[in-house]
């Protein structure tokens, strides 16, 4: 059975990427750190740490729950890398990531 892993990095800059794999997610983050693909995000980024993942045996859902991750803000990412899942619901239910300046792109 295939797994789908959505991932969040550490960028060099500080700056969050959210991303996700069907490949092994040691191989992904080697890929992002060496810097094969100047067009993309982290390119520039360099080096980046794994902070966060989950597994997933359906793409779609994946792709939901990266979707959902990159439209967080800063803050809501770091809670669910802290595991902080009350902080989590704090920042669902105040809905201030529209108005939270620490919204990053990705």
């Amino acid at each position: 059975m295939e797994k789908h892993t959505v991932y969040i990095l550490k960028c060099s800059d500080n700056s969050f990427y959210t991303g996700l794999t069907s490949r092994n997610i040691d191989e992904r983050i080697a890929e992002h750190n060496s810097g094969d693909n100047r067009t993309a995000y982290t390119f520039k980024r360099r080096p980046v740490k794994l902070l966060w993942y989950s597994e997933f045996s359906d793409l779609g859902i994946a792709k939901e729950k990266e979707s959902q991750i990159k439209g967080w803000s800063r803050r809501k990412k770091q809670a669910l890398i802290d595991g902080d899942f009350d902080l989590l619901i704090e920042y669902s239910k105040n809905n201030q990531d529209k108005n939270d300046p620490s919204t990053s792109s990705g």
